[in-house]
């Protein structure tokens, strides 16, 4: 008896310790957040990312009480940002809002030391936005089905515009190529201002971007529009037809937007998190202002975590054989 009631007494502390630990994390989460909050976005300030995220966060800092602040992060292809994300601690205090290049390919396309499918909490689903095939208004040939056979007939002798071996205006491009039996040079640019300048001056011939980027461009005329990378036609740019409506091949393409914690992060908290983004995107004047930069909001359905974790396994199933065509693999 005197020795159990020993090996009881040396215990007591570690229950003790124990007993107060549960329920400090689990206040920890219910007093989430008592302090501003940290989102990083592994893009440039100005782009489509950074615009919704600035959006959807100005309105989230109603529901949550607290503000939360965007801290760009565009380097390396976005993959230092997601970096950071991933080394976070997982008290949902820094959150990730990022797209299918920062969260997808560049992880496919560079070495890096995190798993963006296992080292992340799925929070929701933001907008989308197809990618548009546009060219220089000098360019012959008026639409999609006489531009494919304007390539074959000149084969190398058009060029158009990607940011890197390895960046999605690359590997859209050599999917195109392949699916259209066409060829063209790539020529490469540190950015997409310049590259758009270029098309808008005549210097490029093409170029595979988003409709949000290129929607002011394309409302003044300052290029040509060919077609949406996409199976229907984009509210954004609606006198744009589908692909296969302006007869080319079933190349769909859409740049989506998505928010992120760091694995691990307690569940009250990414489900307050996740009942701010709904909220948010609830908003008619938020869904306004996103629609006026080109993009959409996704549906209710789709803004859920388990509807973002399905989304983008199944991203990384398309673009794979897309990166491995493009022999941009990491």
């Amino acid at each position: 008896m005197a020795r159990l009631s020993t090996v009881s007494y040396l215990c007591m502390p570690i229950f003790a310790a124990l007993m107060i630990a549960v329920p400090a994390s689990g206040s920890l989460a219910q007093g989430y957040p008592s302090r501003p909050i940290t989102a990083i976005v592994p893009h440039a300030p100005a782009g489509g990312t950074d615009i919704v995220a600035r959006i959807v966060a100005d309105r989230m800092k109603s529901t949550l009480g607290q503000p939360v602040i965007i801290e760009n992060v565009p380097a390396a292809a976005g993959t230092i940002g997601v970096s950071r994300l991933a080394q976070a601690a997982p008290d949902g205090y820094t959150i990730g809002i990022g797209d299918q290049t920062s969260f997808l390919i560049s992880g496919l396309t560079n070495p890096v030391r995190y798993d963006v499918l296992k080292d992340f909490e799925p929070i929701s689903l933001l907008s989308t936005s197809p990618t548009t095939l546009v060219g220089r208004t000098t360019l012959p040939p008026p639409d999609l089905k006489q531009l494919i056979a304007w390539l074959r007939a000149n084969p190398g002798k058009a060029t158009a515009g990607s940011f890197g071996q390895g960046s999605g205006p690359h590997i859209i491009a050599i999917a195109f190529q392949n699916m259209t039996a066409t060829q063209f040079h790539i020529a490469s640019y540190r950015g997409v201002a310049p590259a758009i300048q270029d098309v808008i001056s005549g210097q490029l011939d093409l170029l595979f971007l988003e409709v949000s980027g290129m929607i002011s461009h394309l409302r003044s005329g300052s290029v040509k529009g060919y077609m949406v990378l996409a199976r229907e036609r984009s509210a954004a740019v609606p006198d744009l037809p589908a692909i296969e409506e302006a007869g080319g091949p079933p190349l769909h393409v859409t740049t989506w937007r998505g928010m992120w914690t760091p694995k691990g992060t307690p569940t009250q908290v990414t489900t307050r998190l996740h009942a701010a983004v709904v909220e948010a995107l609830g908003d008619a004047s938020v869904q306004k202002r996103i629609a006026e930069v080109g993009q959409e909001v996704v549906p209710r359905s789709q803004q859920t975590p388990q509807a973002l974790a399905m989304h983008h396994e199944a991203e990384m199933q398309k673009w794979l054989p897309m990166i491995k065509a493009a022999s941009a693999e990491r």
